[in-house]
């Protein structure tokens, strides 16, 4: 597994990050989420191939996420030798001040989060998405005071508009608060609309970015119209990505993917891999081949005509997963 830096810091991470939205207990909407024991080998076999970057957040399955990650990490090596990544924004409690990037709720959820994950510090404290209702400088101071209480090394950012994230970043510099290094947000080949404004602003600055979902929720893994259960559960997935010309991108995925001889999902990340604005592309993984999949696509190079074949049936569409 090759290892890259984080943006322009200094840290170490590996060139695919395990996402961990895919553990903890069960819901309702989310029957497919693993408990502990499931997750085990998938955690170990991840960490065996080089992944030393895991991503949970605090609402993932109802925090249970972060309680499983903690527990399964601890398992695999010293604290120091993992980078640990989770998030902030979302819901956590019914009524006032439970949700959000106020300073309230950062200085709460990042003590809630670390007790959940056991351990003392987060590498990577990231906003889950943009808090219209908070000032940014009420945002940037709190997580300012996240850093250097020694509970974050570093701060990143999720899906936004290009001008939210400058301006997140502006208040940061005026006041000399800590900046984010990393930019997480949407990015595969059936959603491209991020190559429009965000990634060139994070190349130009120097800012990592840590695609999710590069897989488009697993509709480039398998051909069109088979079902999993998280497709037909899930409702995010389930109307994200069923637009025509995404039927045409997956048909194009599995074209290249049998001339080589592969899997589609393993064309797929390797394209999301070959962008030169990318650093670490998320993967959620349920089952072992997902994950070797992953870890194969490191190695594929994609040709220029078959990353034009991949390209070529897309077409512009509303922005989506802010």
């Amino acid at each position: 597994m090759k290892i890259v830096r984080l943006g322009k810091t200094g840290l170490e991470v590996s060139r695919i990050c395990f996402g961990c939205m895919s553990f903890g207990k069960q819901t309702e909407e989310r029957p497919w989420v693993l408990g502990l024991d499931e997750a085990r080998p998938l955690y170990k076999r991840a960490w065996d191939a080089g992944i030393n970057f895991f991503d949970t957040a605090n609402v993932y399955a109802q925090g249970t996420s972060e309680e499983i990650t903690g527990v399964l990490l601890k398992e695999l090596a010293p604290r120091q030798e993992i980078v640990l990544a989770t998030k902030v924004f979302g819901r956590m409690r019914p009524g006032p001040n439970g949700q959000g990037l106020s300073r309230a709720a950062i200085l709460g959820e990042i003590d809630n989060s670390l007790r959940r994950l056991g351990t003392d510090y987060v590498d990577l404290y990231q906003i889950h998405r943009f808090d219209p209702f908070t000032p940014v400088e009420e945002t940037m101071e709190a997580l300012n005071d996240v850093v250097r209480a020694g509970k974050a090394r570093y701060i990143g950012a999720s899906s936004m508009w290009a001008w939210q994230f400058a301006k997140l970043q502006h208040a940061a510099e005026l006041n000399g608060w800590t900046k984010f290094v990393s930019m997480q947000n949407q990015v595969s080949l059936v959603y491209r609309e991020e190559e429009r404004e965000m990634l060139p602003l994070c190349r130009d600055q120097g800012i990592a970015t840590l695609p999710w979902s590069p897989l488009g929720g697993g509709k480039l893994t398998r051909p069109w119209g088979t079902e999993t259960k998280r497709a037909t559960t899930d409702r995010y997935n389930k109307t994200m990505y069923e637009k025509a010309s995404d039927q045409e991108i997956v048909a194009a995925v599995e074209a290249v993917a049998k001339a080589r001889g592969t899997s589609m999902a393993q064309i797929a990340m390797a394209w999301v891999l070959q962008k030169p604005e990318v650093t670490s592309p998320i993967v959620g993984v349920s089952k072992m081949s997902h994950l070797e999949d992953a870890i194969a696509s490191d190695e594929l190079v994609l040709s220029a005509d078959e990353i034009k074949a991949l390209e070529a049936p897309y077409k512009p569409q509303q922005v989506a997963g802010f």
